[in-house]
């Protein structure tokens, strides 16, 4: 906890974690004669599959996502900014086992996030000033919140088959 409380204002914090979900059912409570075991009807083989949710401890923002198997482990592939760089902002990376990976620097077009920047900035910002930089921040949020997975995908050019990173998808 204090090490929470220590971070800037302006930090991103994150919580990530999994769970298993099954197909049968978890038994809760049931009830039987006393001596008899009570029949809990199952059909089929008990599927299985694990959830990983990542979530904005500010917003609330939530990315969901699941994998028919448990074993993952956290990546981040970032620019090399200043904030990302830092030496507490490695050291916190290393101390919580996420794997930062690096982009060369100065290549953004190498990045999926800095792809879909642009879409956003022309679809809110080009030609229109808005009444208060609060309300520009409102409207480019909803625009992504407003675009589908594929969208992001696509916008982002993680689906084009030229882009650097589109095999990732498929591993």
């Amino acid at each position: 906890m204090r090490q929470i409380r220590a971070l800037s204002a302006s930090t991103a914090l994150l919580a990530e974690d999994e769970t298993d979900l099954l197909l049968f059912p978890p038994l809760r409570s049931g009830w039987a004669l006393r001596g008899q075991i009570a029949p809990v009807p199952l059909c089929g083989s008990n599927a299985r599959r694990t959830m990983f949710a990542t979530m904005h401890l500010h917003s609330g923002h939530l990315l969901l996502m699941e994998r028919s198997r448990h074993r993952g482990s956290v990546a981040l592939l970032l620019d090399e900014h200043s904030t990302h760089t830092d030496q507490e902002s490695q050291s916190l990376a290393e101390d919580l086992d996420i794997q930062l990976l690096w982009l060369p620097h100065r290549s953004p077009h190498l990045n999926p996030v800095d792809h879909l920047w642009g879409f956003g900035k022309q679809e809110v910002c080009a030609n229109w000033q808005q009444s208060s930089i609060d309300a520009q921040v409102d409207q480019f949020m909803n625009y992504y919140r407003g675009l589908s997975h594929n969208e992001v995908l696509s916008k982002s050019g993680m689906l084009s088959p030229d882009f650097w990173l589109h095999k990732v998808r498929h591993f």
